[in-house]
C-alpha cells in the first residue's frame, strides 16, 4: 500500500523524502553531469566522509530539496530569471528541521553570491551552469548585503554546505542511497520537535 502523504509529519516526512529521492532523483541537474540525486547524495557523503556534524550532512543532503518541491517549475538553461527553489524547499524544511538545516537550505544560493563577493577565487570553482545561475541570482553581493548576511547566526554552517554543494558534481562518484542516512535525516527532525 502507498503511503499518504496528504499530510506530513514528524512520522512521515522522512519517507517523504526518500519517496522524492526514488521517485526524481534521476532528473537532470541543471546541466551539470550528475542527477539531482547524486548531486545531494554526493555532497552528504563528502561532509561524512570528512567528520562533519550531522547537520552539516543533513544540510547537505536536503540543500536543493526545493527544486522538487517548488512551484516556480524546474530550472532551464535558457530561463531568464530566477525561480528561487531555495524558498521553496526552505518553506517545506522549516516545519520540520532545525534552524541550521533550514538555513542552509534558505541560503545557499545567496552563499555563493556571498563567496563570490567575499572571496574572488571562490568564482574559479564555479561550473558553467552555476556561473549562470549567479547572473540570475543578483550576482556576487554588494557590501550592504553582505554585511546583512554575516549576522546570521548559521553563517559557518551555510558556507561549509555551499563548498559541498559545489563539491557534489562529480559524474566518477559513488555514494551510498537516502536510506543510508534516512536515520540521521529522523534524529534531525525529532531534535527540532524536542526543542520546539
Amino acid at each position: 500500500m502507498k503511503p499518504d502523504f496528504s499530510t506530513l509529519n514528524r512520522d512521515n516526512i522522512v519517507a517523504f523524502i526518500g519517496d522524492i529521492f526514488e521517485r526524481r532523483g534521476d532528473e537532470e541537474y541543471l546541466g551539470e553531469p550528475v542527477t539531482m540525486a547524486q548531486h545531494m547524495l554526493q555532497g552528504a557523503t563528502i561532509a561524512e566522509q570528512n567528520g562533519q556534524s550531522e547537520e552539516i550532512i543533513v544540510g547537505a543532503l536536503l540543500h536543493d530539496i526545493g527544486h522538487f518541491t517548488s512551484e516556480f517549475g524546474t530550472y532551464h538553461p535558457d530561463d531568464t530569471e530566477d525561480r528561487h527553489h531555495e524558498d521553496a524547499g526552505a518553506e517545506v524544511l522549516e516545519q520540520f528541521f532545525p534552524s541550521v538545516i533550514t538555513d542552509c537550505c534558505r541560503y545557499h544560493v545567496a552563499a555563493k553570491r556571498y563567496l563570490c563577493a567575499t572571496k574572488p577565487e571562490y568564482f574559479s570553482r564555479l561550473s558553467a551552469a552555476s556561473v549562470h545561475t549567479l547572473e540570475l541570482q543578483g550576482g556576487p553581493m554588494n557590501p550592504e548585503e553582505v554585511a546583512e548576511f554575516e549576522v546570521n547566526p548559521n553563517l559557518k554552517e551555510i558556507i561549509q554546505v555551499r563548498y559541498l554543494d559545489e563539491a557534489g558534481k562529480r559524474s566518477d562518484m559513488e555514494t551510498p542511497d537516502f536510506a543510508h542516512f534516512a536515520p540521521m535525516v529522523q534524529r534531525m527532525v525529532d531534535k527540532h520537535l524536542l526543542a520546539a
